[in-house]
């Protein structure tokens, strides 16, 4: 979402970061892309499909807002969820502002709680984002946004759907007062900072999960092995998914390959949007054991080996 954009060299300019936190299937994702107007982070039913920092760029009359959405705050179990909240809690301490979003549907099921608790001690000026206000009534509502401002010192409250972009204008043209001056970072139509061949990456995930849901555990990744332009102005496009078992791959493959077909037939679909160009894509399945414990594949991910 942006507004006419502005010359920079006639308008004195503000920039800043923006960190987006909260429990898993908070909207995270969903409020990243309504907020850039198009789609950076992928959006499933499974929980926890942000691993990395995701940033997505928009643009608000002279103002440049790089929105950080991180990996949904839960209690973690494994070397990779440790990692993945470790990445969330970074994000929001290296932000200029912190948006702190509440599923209001969800909001006595989730980890609202302790994550208020330790917001309260995050540095940075917080403001509180209800989520998902269509789903409850309003004096519910009310009731949640005052017991989120005695836990911490919000400096304002919004209520919003970011599905449908409800209270989405008003949030930005709140940032985009409160971002530091300073001058852009980007140029003015880029939208994020992730190589095209991650987010070529992130793509094909999301399209896992949602053909799969609960067959597949979330430890499953996908990494682009090739990006090759061509002569004739296409693109090939090799990428691996990678899971930890021989079970997983039948899963994924498919009865006589069809799942990873539909997979990759709606990947494609959506990457060739991306890059604006025709999209030969090649899908391979490997097992690659034990990956959640492979300090290389965190890096592949943008994420921190935790020791």
């Amino acid at each position: 979402m942006s507004s006419d954009l502005v010359n920079p060299a006639e308008t004195p300019t503000r920039c800043g970061f923006v960190a987006l936190i909260g429990a898993p299937n908070a909207g995270k994702s969903t409020l990243l892309n309504q907020l850039v107007g198009t789609k950076i982070s992928i959006v499933t039913h499974k929980v926890q499909t942000t691993r990395a920092i995701m940033r997505g760029i928009a643009l608000e009359g002279a103002s440049q807002i790089i929105f950080v959405d991180t990996p949904g705050i839960f209690q973690p179990k494994r070397r990779l969820d440790r990692a993945m909240v470790d990445t969330a809690w970074g994000g929001a301490k290296d932000a200029d502002l912190v948006c702190v979003l509440i599923d209001a549907e969800r909001y006595q099921k989730s980890e609202t709680a302790q994550i208020l608790d330790k917001v309260a001690a995050v540095g940075q000026p917080k403001i509180l984002v209800i989520n998902k206000i269509d789903t409850v009534p309003h004096t519910a509502l009310l009731e949640m946004a005052a017991k989120a401002n005695q836990t911490v010192k919000f400096e304002q409250t919004f209520m919003i759907s970011a599905l449908k972009g409800h209270g989405c204008k008003d949030l930005m043209a709140y940032l985009a007062q409160r971002v530091p001056e300073g001058p852009w970072l980007y140029p003015e139509d880029q939208i994020s900072d992730l190589p095209i061949r991650q987010l070529a990456a992130e793509i094909t995930r999301e399209k896992m999960f949602l053909r799969l849901h609960d067959e597949l555990p979330y430890q499953s990744t996908v990494e682009t092995e090739l990006w090759k332009d061509l002569p004739d102005g296409s693109t090939r496009i090799e990428q691996t998914i990678y899971v930890e078992r021989d079970g997983q791959k039948k899963i994924v493959i498919g009865h006589r390959g069809e799942t990873i077909k539909a997979i990759s037939m709606a990947a494609r679909t959506e990457i060739q949007e991306m890059a604006e160009r025709p999209v030969h894509l090649f899908l391979f399945v490997k097992v690659r054991e034990n990956w959640g414990d492979d300090p290389e594949r965190y890096r592949e991910m943008g994420i921190e080996f935790p020791r």
